[in-house]
């Protein structure tokens, strides 16, 4: 077994966990905030048999979108500094991480 901890968008999270759950997966959200990006962002956390981890990861990948966003800049003390300039910033739809799973229990 496998845990998968997938770091969503909050603009495809009801999509991909719609998508997710109509074949049979199961997952738990936790509300997450970012330092950088701070439209939002939601951890899940899905348990899956080692088999289903590429149908697991075909199903995130069909259901999210990469987009660019306009950042307003870091602020800076360095006087005339490019810093204060907005930049585009290119946001992945989700970012995953899977563990192995030595015991997994019900209760």
């Amino acid at each position: 077994m496998k845990l998968v901890i997938a770091i969503l968008s909050n603009s495809d999270l009801t999509t991909v966990l719609g998508a997710a759950s109509a074949e049979g997966f199961s997952s738990t959200k936790i509300a997450t905030s970012g330092q950088f990006l701070q439209n939002g962002q939601t951890t899940v956390l899905f348990g899956v048999n080692e088999d289903r981890l590429e149908e697991l990861f075909g199903i995130i990948e069909a259901n999210i979108t990469k987009r660019v966003l306009r950042h307003k800049g870091v602020e800076s003390t360095i006087e005339g500094s490019l810093l204060k300039k907005p930049v585009d910033v290119e946001e992945y739809g989700a970012v995953a991480f899977v563990v192995d799973v030595e015991d997994f229990r019900k209760l």
